[in-house]
């Protein structure tokens, strides 16, 4: 649970930096709600029974495999978690879990009105986007993901609302 917490106050402040001297600029007028903390596991059924035997409303398994992993997600009132298993041989998640074996925070997933202009808005700061055009995500919205070196180490997903 502390680990939750460190997670939950890293992502306020990562999402604090990105929007850091920027009083109603389009960036902060972009951003929406925190939508997920997502965290890669090395046993999905172990990870998702510890947040089913704390009471929460966990999902079944299902794979993705335009991304190669598996999801789960944990709903908690005002956000969630996802949980990321590794499908397939070139699962990036296999190659974060090989050098995290016991698993760990992966990204966050901030909310965005349009995820095109975020995509041209981040760019014109300098924030390089990890692929050209957005792909489905797990939850059926456009994706993209933003370098982590341009985000405070943190690798930031976008996914429009």
């Amino acid at each position: 649970m502390a680990q939750l917490c460190r997670i939950l106050s890293s992502s306020r402040s990562v999402a604090a930096n990105l929007t850091r001297g920027m009083a109603s600029s389009p960036l902060t007028d972009m951003l929406g709600k925190l939508n997920h903390v997502a965290i890669a596991t090395p046993d999905i059924e172990k990870a998702s029974q510890f947040y089913r035997n704390l009471g929460a409303n966990v999902s079944e398994k299902v794979a993705q495999p335009e991304h190669g992993v598996y999801t789960v997600f944990v709903t908690l009132p005002n956000s969630k978690i996802e949980l990321l298993y590794p499908l397939g041989d070139k699962s990036p998640i296999q190659a974060f879990l090989d050098k995290n074996k016991a698993g760990g925070m992966h990204h966050i997933c901030i909310e965005v009105k349009d995820i095109n202009e975020a995509m041209s808005l981040v760019k014109s700061k300098g924030i390089r986007p990890l692929a050209e055009k957005p792909k489905i995500g797990a939850h059926g919205k456009p994706v993209v993901f933003l370098h982590p070196k341009d985000c405070g180490g943190v690798l930031i997903e976008l996914e429009q609302e």
